[in-house]
């Protein structure tokens, strides 16, 4: 029902362009549907005697006149209709790109990139061939088959009764084929996507998939996808098997029984033998237009089902625990961060944070460490409105987190993690992202801020060179780097940094951090520390272990508290100092996905 609606909308929308195509491809048609009638005209002429050379000549240049001119009319009317099929397509993909971008982080998570990946690539294709072309054909195919069916009508009601007797065969297969066709698709396309999003996930984590030794169940896990994958694409393979042939047979039969009814009823005089041989070929003319009907509603099943996926993709992805209330743009008066008993698990029954409580005062840095595992990460994306928690909440003032607007809630907080992306234009192209009518002046202060210019000016052309997918090619360090810049310009009042500087070396993080320190003076700024240097810049640590806070305090409250933060930062400090740093158990993410 959802898809028809939106269907309907589609075609109110453009119905004027719909509307012009649908009239030239009527007058086409009847150009083509006059042929018959003047063969069965000459015909009966031959057979009364009455022919002549000049109704001849008269008649088959009138024939060739009429098919060159519904060429001409064909051609016109695919032209619009390819135009109505580009300006749909334009459409559904610029709503799509727009829907996925306005989801909440958390429900693009939920998705996973191998869902959103195939829908956005082979559900797109799909739907571009079913739009392009099994649309305008279908639509010509249509008009033809009903106003050749009314040819047949006029020419004599009696010839009517072959494609009655053959109809119950290709009208019964059709609504056999539908009602299992648009179900066999639609897993067939859930197989496609759970195959590409482990593909994407082995090639992605290959090197911690090298490491933990799950190579066997990687393998097993594509293995098992390829055979699901190959079994849905057998079950469309075999509905076809079977439509396809009874097609082919009830097409041919209305033309057999055509020749045998007409010879009969015109030897009984009912007909005439021109009527007959009109009725027969119309009957024939139906065959083609039928036929590019059954085949391309095969392809609309396809796009049928690339359709429900992709104006769907609300409701495959929506999170849990968002109330959907509107808030106000200026809703938000005060930047306190309150976590108030905040519990998380990405599987059902498995909690990995536990009641966890949190106040950040504006312009407070704060910094949480602990073992990997400990819920440091997943804690960061809570605070920045990225995951809901399961019980608890997270507001900044009075106003939850995830009730705000996403350009809201961006505005208060932003996220930068270690896994950054270079995107393909200029690199001033990829600071804008932030702020897209940033001046250059703007982009060069915001990358001087993060130590970038150095190696931007060494560029061959500087701001302007293009950067990405067949572009220079830029460091995961340098990456990094652009992503604070965007961070700088982006200026919200609260800052989460999670392993925002992992990639760099240590010496130029620590520059790094104390540039970014300067500019961000006044900002809110939680870190994800995984080197400890970091806390001890902080007005507050957290050290967290298990999902719990277990500490929290000064660097020199808890130093002096030896308990857990300072057997850390005993250890970290006693080989920071004897040798070049090095990460210890702090480092890394959480253990657990996202």
């Amino acid at each position: 029902m959802t898809v028809r609606r939106y269907v309907r909308g589609l075609i109110r929308s453009e119905k004027g362009l719909l509307g012009r195509t649908t009239f030239w491809f009527v007058i086409a048609t009847a150009c083509g549907l006059a042929v018959p009638a003047l063969v069965g005209s000459v015909v009966d002429a031959v057979s009364r005697g009455t022919a002549t050379t000049t109704r001849l000549d008269l008649t088959v240049a009138a024939i060739i006149c009429l098919l060159l001119l519904q060429g001409l009319l064909i051609r016109h009317a695919r032209f619009l209709g390819a135009r109505l099929g580009e300006k749909v397509l334009a459409g559904i993909r610029e709503e799509f790109i727009t829907e996925v971008l306005a989801l909440p982080l958390s429900a693009t998570e939920k998705a996973g990139t191998g869902d959103l990946l195939t829908r956005s690539t082979n559900d797109v294709q799909s739907l571009s061939n079913a739009v392009r072309v099994a649309a305008p054909t279908i639509l010509v195919a249509s008009l033809s088959v009903v106003l050749t069916l009314a040819a047949i009508v006029i020419t004599s009601p009696l010839m009517l009764l072959p494609c009655l007797l053959a109809a119950p065969l290709v009208v019964g297969a059709t609504r056999w084929y539908l009602r299992r066709a648009r179900p066999a698709y639609l897993a067939a396309a859930a197989s496609s996507s759970s195959l590409t999003q482990g593909l994407t996930e082995t090639v992605t984590a290959a090197k911690t998939v090298e490491a933990l030794g799950l190579a066997d169940r990687r393998i097993h896990r594509t293995d098992t996808d390829v055979s699901r994958s190959n079994a849905a694409q057998r079950r469309t393979l075999a509905l076809r098997c079977v439509w396809y042939p009874l097609m082919d047979f009830g097409y041919i039969l209305p033309v057999a029984l055509s020749v045998l009814f007409g010879g009969v009823f015109a030897l009984n005089g009912w007909l005439s033998v021109g009527q007959v041989v009109a009725a027969t070929l119309y009957i024939r003319a139906i065959i083609d237009p039928l036929d590019e009907l059954v085949g391309w509603l095969d392809e609309l099943q396809v796009g049928d089902a690339s359709l429900a996926r992709l104006i769907g993709v609300h409701d495959a992805v929506t999170p849990t625990g968002s109330t959907g209330s509107p808030v106000a743009d200026d809703a938000v008066t005060d930047n306190t961060i309150v976590a108030t008993g905040v519990s998380f698990a990405y599987r059902h029954g498995h909690d990995v944070l536990h009641h966890v409580d949190l106040r950040v005062k504006p312009g407070e840095r704060v910094a949480i460490v602990g073992p990997s595992g400990a819920g440091k990460s997943t804690f960061g994306k809570i605070l920045a409105g990225i995951h809901v928690p399961r019980s608890g909440s997270v507001s900044v003032g009075e106003t939850a987190l995830h009730e705000l607007p996403p350009h809201e809630l961006r505005r208060h907080v932003a996220l930068v993690t270690q896994e950054h992306y270079v995107f393909t234009g200029t690199i001033h192209d990829n600071v804008a992202l932030a702020k897209a009518d940033i001046t250059t002046e703007a982009a060069t202060a915001a990358l001087e801020a993060v130590n970038a210019m150095t190696w931007v000016r060494g560029l061959p052309d500087g701001l302007d060179t293009v950067v990405g997918s067949g572009g220079v090619p830029i460091s995961p360090g340098r990456a990094q780097q652009l992503a604070l810049a965007r961070l700088v310009l982006a200026n919200p009042h609260t800052l989460v940094l999670d392993e925002a500087t992992s990639l760099m070396d240590p010496g130029a993080a620590r520059q790094l951090e104390q540039s970014l320190a300067a500019v961000l003076e006044g900002r809110t700024v939680i870190s994800i520390a995984h080197r400890l240097h970091t806390a001890h810049d902080a007005d507050t640590v957290v050290v967290m272990d298990n999902g719990r806070i277990t500490e929290q305090g000064s660097h020199d409250e808890l130093v002096a508290a030896a308990g857990a933060y300072a057997r850390l930062w005993d250890s970290w400090h006693g080989h920071t100092t004897a040798a070049a740093p090095v990460q210890d158990r702090c480092s890394g993410g959480d253990g657990v996905p996202g």
